[in-house]
């Protein structure tokens, strides 16, 4: 199984930028679906991104469309998230998770593993 370790999260303005990483070990993530999703203070957890296994065209939430980018790196072990233009109603905890699929997932319940979390804050 892969275990999964999220970083690059902190507090940032609206309008700036971070790129959060998740790397990967104990498996290969070219055998995953990756996929990053949020979880906000008093929200449930909502897809934000998916890369298929067969690295076709990455899927995004509508509001997050135009301002961030989901990117892995098979021969690295690692999926990265970058976000622009951050708006306040981006802060939650980000979590990286694989799931056993070829196409992206968009459904937390299929994902089976998952990484601690990192915090992104965007004060306005």
């Amino acid at each position: 199984q892969v275990q999964l370790v999220e970083s690059g999260g902190g507090l940032v303005q609206a309008g700036d930028s971070l790129r959060l990483s998740c790397a990967a070990s104990g498996r290969t993530i070219s055998t995953y679906s990756m996929g990053w999703f949020r979880r906000a203070p008093g929200k449930e957890r909502e897809f934000v991104a998916g890369s298929s296994r067969s690295r076709s065209s990455p899927y995004y939430a509508e509001f997050v469309k135009g301002r961030i980018t989901i990117s892995r790196d098979n021969a690295k072990n690692a999926v990265s998230l970058q976000m622009n233009s951050l708006k306040p109603e981006d802060t939650a905890v980000y979590y990286c998770a694989a799931a056993e699929s070829w196409g992206v997932v968009r459904t937390a319940r299929e994902y089976g593993y998952w990484g601690q979390g990192t915090q992104v804050t965007v004060s306005s």
